[in-house]
């Protein structure tokens, strides 16, 4: 048997394919899991503290924050729904 160039070419086999929850090529067919996100494990976010860097990556507000980017203003109002603004005397 060679270990070089001969068995290098029967490599042809994908072990892992984009994750449908977090898009990296991280989701291991056979063991139906992400090895990045956790898909598959769990329902929550794989993450660890011993990996400081992914977490600060796949934090809140690296995203849209489609909701989050609101709550500043709506907090400094008081989370009013129905009354008008306060005219300024």
């Amino acid at each position: 048997m060679t270990k070089g160039t001969t068995s290098l070419g029967k490599r042809t086999s994908k072990t892992h394919v984009i994750c449908r929850r977090c898009g990296s090529r991280a989701w291991h067919i056979q063991k139906g899991v992400c090895g990045s996100c956790g898909y598959g494990k769990s329902a929550k976010m794989r993450r660890f503290h011993w990996s400081e860097k992914a977490m600060r990556r796949r934090t809140q507000g690296t995203g849209r924050m489609r909701h989050m980017k609101n709550m500043a203003r709506k907090a400094k109002n008081g989370f009013r729904e129905t009354a008008a603004p306060q005219k300024c005397p």
